[in-house]
């Protein structure tokens, strides 16, 4: 597990709205949508002392927390809503709820799952609030598939991309948290409202599609190279 210090970027600035809480500056644009990151890049250990004084309001310590947590915050809320503006939105909403909460942590699990959980229910409602994130029906060709390993163990990054561009945002969503952030079933039916089934099934159905998508991209490709005189 990382320590804060090692996970720490660049410095961020705290800077103030009209209003009375702070606003933070939003991590920059990632170049793909998806990178080769796990849940793992959100288990930052965050010291006690820095805990402490953050809950007591110290500026410098939840600094030192959103410049540890500032990336993988950014990706996740990312691979969520599918836009860098968007994602931005959502990084900045969600550290302001945990300048608003924490002094509600008391540590009965990782503060990184603490923190993790606030950036995955500000991006989901960030999709409720958008126009057009009503889940979308995938149709009868996304069966299910068989054995074998997750179609983007065996693709390239811009492959992958491309792919889960072309997924309805909420199924994309489902298959990040379940196969990368590692949710549950009934943690993702209970974050999203609906039911465990629902969530398997945009987890089969998804990959399926997502299956598909590579493989058209494949055929493409091969017909463009056959095509080069």
């Amino acid at each position: 597990m990382r320590s804060v210090a090692a996970a720490a970027g660049p410095p961020s600035r705290f800077r103030k709205r009209s209003g009375a809480r702070a606003s933070l500056r939003p991590y920059g644009a990632a170049r793909h949508l998806l990178n080769p990151v796990s849940a793992a890049s959100f288990q930052i250990d965050v010291p006690e002392l820095v805990l402490a004084r953050a809950r007591r309001g110290d500026a410098r310590a939840l600094e030192t927390i959103y410049r540890a947590f500032e990336r993988p915050a950014y990706t996740l809320a990312l691979r969520v809503v599918g836009d860098v503006e968007s994602a931005r939105e959502v990084v900045h909403d969600a550290m302001l709820r945990l300048i608003e909460r924490i002094g509600q942590f008391r540590g009965e699990a990782p503060f990184w799952g603490w923190l993790r959980q606030i950036v995955v229910n500000e991006a989901l409602m960030h999709l409720r609030r958008s126009r057009g994130a009503a889940f979308e029906e995938l149709d009868e060709r996304d069966e299910p598939p068989g054995d074998g390993p997750p179609p983007w163990l065996l693709a390239d990054a811009a492959q992958l991309e491309r792919a889960l561009g072309e997924l309805p945002r909420m199924t994309r969503s489902v298959l990040w948290l379940y196969h990368v952030e590692e949710y549950t079933h009934q943690e993702i039916a209970e974050m999203t409202g609906k039911s465990v089934s629902f969530s398997k099934s945009q987890v089969a159905r998804g990959g399926s599609r997502l299956r598909r998508l590579m493989d058209r991209q494949e055929q493409e490709a091969a017909r463009c190279l056959a095509a080069t005189p």
